[in-house]
């Protein structure tokens, strides 16, 4: 299908019964469908919003074009669940409907209020020539998860000095205040972060830029999350238009934090380190974080990448989220695990020790599509050791030590069906450490995996065959010892 401009912005209400049912019979014949992870029902999802945990439940929206597998008109589509496991379709959950978001509700956080759900986003408006006018909107959810807007935005326009690049609002309060933080672009084509203050989540006073060490980073900061832990501060964003530098920046854009001094609300400068990057792998993007009942700070991410295309595209539909990782910190940096619940997926187990001495070795029980696997490697003297997963008679996807280089790599040169080939096949960051342990969670189209306890994350999308299931231990010049545990899901 040629997806023109009218087609991309037609409302879900335009599609009659045939054309819906017709689309959810394509999406239901593709192979790559997700066992455990959140995906839309059809058409296209995005980024993560109103990522909440509110009257006893945790409450995630996404960004959704229901017609197909492209950007479009975007709703917010709402799923709910009480362990961040088994996750409960709600439906559409802000539909734009009102001139300010006539062209999509945009992205946005969450914050609970006085008994209820705010829902801060961007409504996303275009005039007759197409020219983009971005409001600030929010939208109330009551405890029966009725949600109703207000009936005008509650920033209009943008500052002096600013494109319209001007969205993804992330809100909090300190100090009995409300503060946000909306991702722009300066008239210059550079990225950066504003800032705004409440008294009552109505009226918002912008209070102005954030000052980092940042001048000339990118051309939009998207996305933009602020928290603290302890007495350091995390900025964390998306940043588009930076160029690659050795193995950093591989993407054709970026999910990373600054960590440093809290931010100083009065004068609005945030004093920092270097920017790092949330996840070395392929398909991460626009991550969101919020803090539960349990004091954790958990985070999710759009699996994804925008103006890629990948091979789910024809059969109607797009992308998937990152399974919830609690966000901790460790020497300095932030470390992403998956949240504790996980274990409650775990179905039948097998385990297997074993020295593997220049060899690649399969082992009994030891495969599967949907699955979270434990590796830990010790006593090496290889020059490279690793887990070959999905394997198929010409299709593996690669995760290895290599020793010599001191660098994790993911591999997906022979994954199955290649796409955004532009940016490579390989991804890899520097490690050196004395034992590597693997935690792996593979499903029918994705790999997410955690290295040593969190210390690196890589998110890959794949695409191989049905029947690619294998598992394959290996090293490479010499010898190493393994440890390995698998939980079908």
């Amino acid at each position: 299908m040629e997806w023109t401009r009218e087609k991309r912005y037609r409302r879900l209400q335009e599609a009659d019964a045939n054309e819906i049912e017709e689309l959810k019979r394509s999406v239901g014949k593709c192979n790559w469908r997700q066992t455990y992870h959140i995906q839309p029902e059809m058409g296209l999802l995005n980024d993560p919003n109103g990522f909440s945990y509110y009257n006893g439940e945790y409450h995630l929206f996404y960004q959704w074009f229901p017609l197909g597998p492209v950007h479009g008109l975007k709703y917010w589509y709402h799923t709910k669940s009480v362990d961040l496991v088994r996750w409960e379709n709600v439906g559409v959950g802000i539909e734009p409907t009102e001139y300010f978001e006539s062209h999509g509700a945009f992205s946005g956080s969450a914050i609970e209020h006085e008994g209820k759900l705010y829902l801060f986003y961007t409504g996303n408006c275009r005039d007759q020539d197409w020219i983009r006018h971005p409001y600030q909107c929010i939208a109330v959810m009551d405890e029966h998860g009725t949600i109703e807007k207000y009936e005008e935005p509650v920033i209009k326009g943008v500052p002096k000095g600013y494109t319209d690049h001007f969205r993804d609002p992330k809100i909090w309060k300190q100090g009995g205040k409300f503060y946000a933080i909306i991702g722009a672009q300066r008239t210059d084509a550079t990225g950066c972060v504003v800032l705004y203050q409440s008294d009552n989540l109505k009226d918002w006073t912008f209070l102005g830029e954030i000052t980092t060490d940042l001048h000339d980073f990118g051309f939009m900061w998207e996305c933009p999350d602020y928290f603290e832990f302890d007495y350091q501060g995390v900025l964390m964003f998306s940043p588009q238009g930076i160029h690659p530098e050795g193995d950093q920046f591989q993407n054709l854009y970026q999910s990373g934090y600054l960590l440093g001094d809290r931010l100083d609300l009065t004068n609005r400068t945030f004093r920092h380190s270097e920017f790092h990057e949330l996840d070395r792998g392929f398909d991460f993007y626009a991550p969101q974080t919020m803090v539960d009942d349990q004091n954790r700070r958990i985070l999710v991410g759009w699996m994804g990448l925008p103006e890629i295309e990948y091979p789910t595209d024809r059969h109607g539909w797009a992308h998937c989220l990152t399974l919830p990782r609690e966000v901790t910190m460790r020497n300095g940096k932030l470390i992403q695990q998956p949240v504790k619940e996980v274990a409650k997926l775990r179905k039948s187990n097998v385990e297997v020790e074993a020295t593997l001495l220049s060899e690649r070795k399969r082992f009994e029980s030891f495969h599967g599509v949907s699955y979270e696997l434990i590796c830990e490697f010790s006593n090496k003297n290889a020059t490279a050791f690793g887990i070959d997963v999905r394997v198929g008679e010409q299709e593996a996807t690669t995760l290895k030590y290599d020793a010599i280089n001191k660098k994790m790599i993911f591999d997906r040169s022979q994954s199955g069906e290649a796409f955004a080939l532009d940016y490579g096949v390989v991804r890899q960051c520097e490690m050196d450490r004395e034992t590597i342990k693997f935690h792996l969670f593979v499903d029918a189209s994705s790999i997410e995996l955690f290295v040593n306890d969190g210390e690196e994350v890589f998110t890959g999308r794949v695409f191989p065959k049905r029947e690619s299931s294998g598992i394959r231990f290996f090293a490479d010049g010499g010898k190493v010892n393994m440890k390995a545990s698998k939980w079908d899901y």
